[in-house]
């Protein structure tokens, strides 16, 4: 069981992952809705894994993911995308991210990085 903090500007988004993940064994420590709650949040509560959205404003994930690896560089993080934004994902992982998730979410393959991300 790890602890999680799921990122994602959307409210529903953010309960999809949360519900897979808890139904997984996992446990949500908390949520934030945008890049720079995210790295507070992260600072705060140190999770074991981070979900992160990469379309989020005020700051987006991968500005988020660069500031939160910058910090801890052993930081476990999952980035959420939609279609179409492979050259992102390709980014996100250049920058740290252990795995990505497509929307809409399938929960096996939510969960499938998370382990991926833990082991």
């Amino acid at each position: 069981m790890a602890r999680v903090l799921v990122v994602d500007d959307a409210a529903f988004m953010r309960k999809l992952l949360t519900d897979a993940l808890t139904n997984g064994g996992h446990e949500v420590v908390g949520e934030a809705g945008n890049g720079n709650e995210a790295v507070v949040r992260w600072q705060e509560l140190r999770p074991e894994l981070t979900t992160l959205d990469i379309t989020m404003p005020e700051k987006d994930g991968l500005a988020a993911l660069a500031e939160i690896m910058a910090i801890d560089p052993s930081a476990r993080i999952i980035m959420c995308s939609a279609l179409g934004q492979e050259g992102k994902v390709l980014e996100a992982v250049k920058l740290g991210a252990k795995d990505f998730v497509v929307k809409p979410f399938q929960p096996p393959r939510v969960l499938e990085a998370v382990e991926k991300a833990l082991g």
